[in-house]
């Protein structure tokens, strides 16, 4: 797909500073761009890279004033946001590549299943009793629908994701490759000889709109009701999301975030990759947890914690200045024992 600079500026209500006919095919960094790519700059920092870059066209702020001569071949495209209009191309071009409507031949389709309007379903899928999908819902290969699983229109659901029976997938969702929504949480409870039996796991998930779960990241049941992703939450790859929990909308976590269960997490919360969130508590809205924090209690007001109980940014960082200087301390205190033993010897 080819793209004039008149129609990019269109898209974006920009400014067209150089050739408003030069065309681009693709998107690079700034620093690594090459003759027909669209690059865009918004940090300062990358400032350089505009006078030596072989892209077509990039984006800059309005306010960007170039301190040297920029290529001839560079034809910018003056904006108000360059990383928010970049943002909406990326998103464009993304829409642009979207499977078109069509079903497969290798796929197994329940006759109770409802099927709206225009999807695209890919070989192997399998969309069981009672499921509904959808309009304008995408399918990739190997996906495996459970029974009476609800999906809303214009989700995307890629290749070898496992969506259980009962489950709800709001509209506007993205699952990612192997995504297991609705294994059974982990649930067992010793009998007399101490042996693990098996507590059944009969409620189901709800993944509200607009919600984005990476890949190889799960989402298991309840035990009873409901597991909740509230919309707009996006959760990235490798995570563990155990029975019961609740987050909240519009907040996020990185790579291997393990949320054991029943923990409610408020809205707008941000937890850091590797970060572990104990059972049966609450997280307030606007929490920020540091990557590889580890969080025990309530955390009842907002703030950004860190470290292993998860402490006050910084108190954290007076503790570890402390541990840092405990080899010192530790020096100092057997020097004072030696002086107080030696006074002590010469008193006697």
């Amino acid at each position: 797909m080819e793209f004039s600079a008149e129609q990019i500026a269109g898209i974006i209500n920009g400014t067209i500073v150089g050739k408003s006919d030069v065309s681009v095919n693709g998107l690079a960094k700034i620093e690594e761009g090459s003759e027909g790519k669209l690059s865009f700059l918004s940090n300062p920092k990358y400032e350089e890279y505009i006078y030596s870059t072989e892209s077509s066209v990039c984006i800059v702020n309005n306010s960007f004033t170039p301190t040297k001569s920029i290529p001839a071949t560079l034809t910018l495209i003056k904006v108000e946001d360059a990383y928010a209009c970049f943002a909406k191309l990326l998103e464009f071009y993304d829409q642009m590549k979207r499977k078109q409507p069509k079903v497969e031949d290798n796929v197994s389709i329940s006759e109770n299943a409802t099927i709206g309007k225009d999807p695209y379903i890919g070989n192997f899928v399998t969309i069981s009793d009672g499921a509904t999908i959808g309009d304008n819902v995408v399918i990739y290969p190997n996906v495996y629908i459970g029974e009476n699983v609800k999906i809303g229109d214009n989700t995307v659901i890629h290749p070898s994701a496992s969506i259980y029976a009962d489950c709800v997938v709001g509209s506007n969702c993205v699952i990612h490759a192997g995504v297991v929504i609705g294994a059974d949480g982990f649930g067992f409870a010793p009998d007399e000889n101490g042996v693990f039996q098996k507590v059944p796991q009969i409620g189901n998930v709800i993944l509200e709109d607009y919600v984005e779960i990476g890949s190889n990241s799960t989402i298991d049941r309840a035990t009873m009701g409901s597991t909740i992703i509230r919309k707009g939450v996006k959760i990235d790859n490798l995570c563990q999301v155990a029975h019961n929990v609740e987050i909240g909308e519009n907040s996020a976590m990185a790579a291997q975030v393990g949320v054991a269960g029943s923990a409610k997490i408020g809205k707008h919360v941000l937890v850091g990759g590797q970060a572990g969130i104990s059972g049966h508590l609450h997280i307030a809205d606007g929490t920020k947890i540091v990557a590889q924090s580890g969080i025990p209690s309530t955390i009842k007001k907002a703030d950004t914690v860190m470290g292993s109980p998860g402490i006050p940014i910084d108190d954290f960082k007076k503790s570890y200045f402390g541990f840092r200087k405990l080899p010192f301390i530790l020096n100092k205190i057997a020097e004072f024992d030696k002086k107080l033993k030696e006074l002590t010897k010469e008193k006697s």
